[in-house]
């Protein structure tokens, strides 16, 4: 109030501002209450007049007035309550008459439909709660209480606060409202709650007065800039009780500081106590008292009553024509009404820099520059409460510019200088997600580390990330690396086993084919054609070799190679068997005689044969491979179940696999029916049964290795090839030549010309 004063004052001693203009004031108590505001604002409709230097007429600005139409009162100023306020500015809109409030910060009040001539010099609370917000994530605090009173200023504050505190992923542990006059009941139940909750920190709406005896050490708080306003104390200090209106507010002060009533006929103060107290002389020394009134070395809500004050004279120089040299030689003109809305124009259009370098402007709603102080509750060495200023907070910077703060100069509760935790769950580490409890609030929550394949790699993560195709996860699910590839390699237990197969198989195939060389001459080699023997062993040695290529790393030489070597060493082995079969056939089923049958089936006719069965594998395979040749592919689809890329051959045409096959078993059948023929061919040679048995053990293989090749994953599908690979060949190894070789080298007296034509008799 004695701000407002000294600001009047000032002004009316500044030439270059509305010169030949004096500014007046009247004061009225709204004492926080809508009513009484109300009434204050009536009774006072009419007391304002403006002065002219000349004439002794004097221009009006009141703290809680309104005027009607032609009423020459140009603005009102306060009130320091949203509540209040709200009324006053809803009364005064349809005037016209600007109200111009330093500390009402109701977001509500920046709806100019129903409060169009209200403006402001303290920023909206919708600031604020940016600013809170802002503050208390910046701090780690996403688990908060929230207390507050029951006027408008608490009750939208802590609206808007949950609502945008909430779109940043805080929760409110709490909400107490505060009872205007709080029973013992009710303060135990709120320190109840406040001492039961796991929340650590509380945001508080309310004004000091109401929360005095929370503010403890350690609290932070936001407020407007404080400055140092040039002879504003020396203005207070030398203020003496008067009886001249307007004073009353100060002369209950002056009773209450001093302890002493004044001589005064209209004293309301101490109206019931004032013959127990001394007489005040008027003469006593506020700067031998130490109180808040004389503490002005950094005001912050008086500021904005000043830059209020001096708004509205900025708009009123302007609205005056106080710049232009008019009739009245140089001095402001005259105005009898402020009702028009003109002089609300200008006063929203204010622009310019007081003596603090400050730019002082309304934006389009009527608000100020968003610029608040941080200030920390600290004691200091005499265990005294101030105020420290942290950071500051300015609303109209860039986002990442707007709070300021430094942490290590903040004092938090019991001295701490560590910022406090508050939280309802601990962040989840990385390589773990949040996990919402059903029920609860979002910040309360699980970990669950994250699935295989996906990862994530800061703290607090509400999902995990799959990693990129052919990438995996590591086992801290913090990175995604590169996927381990799978292959049926050498260096495994199976390729090991598969190889050592392999090898064995060709072994076993060269000894036989060195023991047949070196009895080339004896009639059980020179029996049926000793030449395709020889040839059907070349085979079986390509056979057991072909599977070596499917072991290792799949490449683009080893893709190609690897179907058509298994298809065309197959078929030159059961051409040869056929040609065999049919030969044993001819040699003791036939009617027509042995010389005979041998020009119509020798060995230019079997050799024929064997290039005609062989040639349509070969031109399969080699269409297939010029066509749609396999190449090297890494597979991801088996990476959520093992882990692992596994690298195989893929095959664009799959129809070719399945028609090599096909061709394979169909010589595979012709060779089983005809040697099935032979069956009951003399017991001494008798190779129709052998090959029976061998084409048995083939069909037993490859029937179930189809359904084993397609269920079996990743590498076990080329195993299983492998496997039947060397199981047939093993069968025809061992049903087609061991027997002969039994005799061979164990029975040697079997191998005579009449043991192959007849039984052996002993």
């Amino acid at each position: 109030m004695m701000t407002m004063v000294f600001a009047v004052e000032e002004i009316n001693h500044n030439s270059s501002l509305l010169p030949g203009v004096k500014l007046g004031y009247h004061i009225m108590d709204c004492c926080d209450h809508i009513p009484t505001g109300l009434q204050a604002l009536f009774s006072v409709k009419n007391t304002g007049y403006y002065l002219n230097e000349n004439t002794r007429e004097e221009i009006k600005t009141k703290e809680s007035s309104t005027c009607l139409y032609y009423s020459p009162v140009p603005a009102v100023i306060g009130l320091a309550s949203s509540s209040p306020t709200r009324a006053v500015a809803h009364t005064l809109g349809p005037f016209n008459i600007p109200l111009v409030s330093y500390f009402s910060t109701c977001t509500c009040l920046t709806d100019k439909h129903l409060y169009p001539s209200f403006l402001r010099t303290v920023p909206s609370d919708l600031f604020q709660v940016r600013g809170l917000v802002k503050l208390v994530t910046f701090l780690g605090w996403f688990w908060v209480g929230t207390i507050g009173t029951t006027d408008d200023y608490s009750l939208y504050g802590i609206q808007a606060f949950s609502n945008q505190f909430g779109r940043q992923g805080g929760c409110v542990a709490f909400h107490l409202t505060i009872p205007t006059s709080p029973t013992m009941a009710e303060i135990q139940e709120m320190t109840d709650t406040l001492e039961s909750s796991t929340a650590r920190v509380v945001v508080v709406f309310a004004t000091e007065g109401q929360l005095l005896n929370l503010f403890l050490e350690g609290t932070l708080g936001f407020t407007f800039p404080g400055v140092s306003i040039p002879g504003l104390k020396e203005f207070l200090l030398n203020v003496r009780p008067s009886r001249k209106p307007g004073m009353e507010f100060f002369n209950m002060f002056w009773e209450e500081h001093f302890g002493c009533k004044l001589d005064f006929r209209y004293n309301p103060g101490f109206q019931n106590n004032s013959l127990y107290m001394p007489v005040c002389t008027g003469s006593e020394d506020l700067r031998n008292t130490d109180s808040s009134y004389s503490d002005v070395s950094q005001v912050r809500i008086s500021y904005n009553v000043y830059k209020a004050v001096y708004a509205v004279a900025h708009a009123l120089h302007t609205f005056l024509n106080c710049d232009s040299a008019g009739p009245s030689g140089g001095l402001c003109e005259k105005h009898s009404s402020f009702s028009n809305g003109q002089f609300l124009h200008h006063l929203k259009m204010v622009n310019f820099h007081n003596q603090f370098d400050e730019k002082v402007y309304f934006d389009t709603n009527g608000e100020p520059v968003p610029l608040y102080d941080i200030i920390n509750w600290q004691k200091d060495s005499k265990d005294e409460i101030r105020f420290i200023k942290v950071g500051t907070y300015d609303g109209s910077a860039p986002q990442r510019e707007q709070l300021q703060i430094i942490k290590n100069s903040i004092v938090w509760t019991k001295g701490q200088l560590q910022v406090p935790v508050s939280q309802c769950s601990a962040p989840c580490p990385p390589g773990n997600r949040q996990a919402t409890r059903q029920g609860e609030p979002k910040c309360c929550f699980d970990c669950l580390p994250c699935a295989d394949g996906e990862i994530s790699n800061k703290t607090g993560s509400t999902e995990c990330t799959k990693c990129p195709e052919y990438f995996w996860s590591d086992k801290d699910k913090v990175k995604c690396v590169a996927g381990e590839e799978e292959f049926l390699s050498f260096y495994d237990t199976m390729g090991i086993i598969l190889v050592a197969l392999t090898l064995l198989g060709f072994i076993l195939t060269s000894i036989i084919t060195i023991i047949f060389h070196s009895f080339r001459n004896t009639p059980i080699v020179k029996a049926n054609n000793s030449e395709i023997s020889f040839l059907l062993l070349l085979s079986l040695k390509l056979c057991f070799l072909c599977s070596l290529v499917f072991i290792g790393q799949p490449s683009w030489w080893t893709c190609r190679l690897r179907q058509a070597a298994f298809g065309i060493s197959f078929v030159l082995c059961l051409s040869c068997l056929l040609v065999k079969t049919i030969v044993v056939l001819l040699a003791f089923r036939t009617s027509i005689s042995g010389s005979r049958g041998w020009k119509l089936f020798g060995t230019s006719q079997q050799r024929i044969l064997i290039i005609c069965t062989t040639a349509p594998q070969i031109c399969l395979c080699s269409g297939w491979v010029l066509g749609a040749p396999p190449f090297p592919f890494r597979n991801p689809n088996y990476q959520a179940l093992t882990g692992k890329i596994v690298v195989e051959c893929k095959e664009p045409w799959p129809p070719g696999f399945y028609l090599l096959l096909g061709y394979i078993g169909l010589l595979a059948f012709v060779c089983l029916l005809l040697a099935f023929f032979g069956r009951k061919l003399p017991d001494t040679f008798n190779e129709a049964k052998f090959i029976s048995f061998s084409m048995l053990i083939f069909w037993a293989v490859w029937i179930s290795f189809i359904p084993a090749y397609v269920s079996s994953p990743a590498k076990f599908s080329v195993a299983v090839e492998i496997f039947a690979i060397l199981a047939s060949s093993f069968g025809l190894l061992l049903c087609i030549f061991v027997p002969k070789c039994y005799i061979i080298l164990l029975h040697p007296e079997r191998n005579i010309k009449k043991g192959m034509i007849g039984k052996y008799q002993r």
